[in-house]
């Protein structure tokens, strides 16, 4: 499809207004055609009062498979939360409007647990922990798109073809020698190489779970979109290795009293939550234990969440510590994410200590 040929799309011009102006800023070839869309600013508490009326000024539905980012709240259980009346009456607002829009309430920032792109696959998402994953990982094409932008793009089916939609733009530029905690090695490649596409090397084998810690991290504290990882990723062998070398050790010291502990960000996949139920090993929670994870994996997990909630914890879905006013009251929160570590402070206004998967759980029942 051609730059020139969007307008002749049936969709709300607002949208089109939106994509035209992204594709004359990034000197777009034309538009690419998407299989799915991923929207990310869902909460109330970022999206605010002039937010809901832009949405509800929105005409249309979506033309390609659309999921939603976590919303500012548990939806069933946003009591228990303390969420307020009028922060749940206007969060469900939002909620409904992205509904009649077509857009499925999957609220969470894991949407490849759903329904995962293909090898080179064009896609438009938002939220940029899976925009990482999604490149890295998977081997979709796809920029880091905004809430709004991907939104245009559902409504649309079509996206700007710049940026990493083509295969030359998606070569790494630098090698990276990382050990240690793969989630604090992305924190800090994100801020000693803000928009680099990283080539990591590590000095052991590692697991897609601690790879989509490092997709969240990189993208928290840089502009970075893709990595690759040899043997892991599908594109490492597609491109030379970087001449360029830096090291980064996984090994951070960041603590405070914590009063809550606040694991799932990005949201707990069913092999974490089992993960969690082993650590706690049938011991009792004694301290205010948060695990976020989305409602389609609470319910594939229905029965670990249920033992793990007998034992004290909290597993809460729709949403995380980060979009949700709920973490607000605490004065410290302690983590397992490096995104959370970047967020919590800016976003929540928290102290942020920063720990170990073990010794989150370790924590918790000590």
């Amino acid at each position: 499809m051609l730059l020139r040929e969007i307008e002749s799309l049936e969709i709300d011009e607002k949208c089109v207004r939106i994509l035209k102006a992204l594709a004359k800023i990034y000197k777009a070839e034309g538009f690419v055609e998407i299989s799915s869309a991923h929207i990310s600013g869902v909460s109330y508490d970022n999206i605010g009062e002039e937010g809901l009326e832009w949405l509800k000024s929105i005409k249309g539905s979506v033309k390609v498979y659309t999921t939603l980012n976590p919303a500012g709240m548990d939806c069933e259980r946003w009591g228990e939360m303390g969420i307020k009346e009028d922060f749940y009456r206007k969060q469900l607002e939002i909620l409904r409007i992205f509904e009649n829009l077509g857009v499925e309430l999957t609220l969470t920032c894991t949407p490849y647990y759903i329904k995962a792109p293909k090898l080179g696959e064009h896609i438009a998402w938002a939220e940029s922990s899976a925009v990482v994953y999604a490149n890295s990982l998977l081997g979709a094409r796809t920029n880091r798109e905004s809430g709004i932008s991907a939104l245009a793009s559902a409504i649309a089916g079509v996206t700007p073809y710049y940026g990493l939609h083509i295969k030359e733009n998606r070569a790494p530029t630098v090698v990276v020698k990382a050990r240690g905690d793969l989630s604090v090695v992305g924190y800090k490649a994100g801020l000693e190489l803000p928009s680099e596409i990283p080539f990591f090397v590590f000095d052991r084998k590692v697991s897609e779970t601690e790879l989509k810690l490092l997709s969240a991290s990189i993208a928290a504290t840089g502009n970075v979109a893709m990595f690759h990882v040899e043997n892991f990723t599908p594109e490492w062998r597609d491109f030379e290795k970087p001449k360029e070398k830096i090291e980064i050790e996984g090994k951070l010291e960041k603590s405070c009293e914590a009063e809550l502990i606040a694991i799932g960000c990005p949201h707990c996949s069913k092999e974490e939550l089992e993960r969690i139920l082993r650590l706690l090993d049938g011991k009792r929670v004694k301290r205010e234990l948060w695990i976020f994870t989305s409602r389609d994996v609470a319910r594939e997990a229905k029965g670990v969440v249920e033992k793990i909630e007998r034992l004290g914890a909290k597993v809460f879905k729709d949403t995380c510590m980060v979009v949700s006013p709920a973490t607000e009251r605490f004065k410290c929160v302690m983590v397992n994410s490096g995104k959370a570590l970047e967020y919590l402070p800016k976003k929540r206004r928290v102290e942020v200590a920063f720990a170990s998967l073990e010794d989150c759980v370790e924590y918790a029942v000590s």
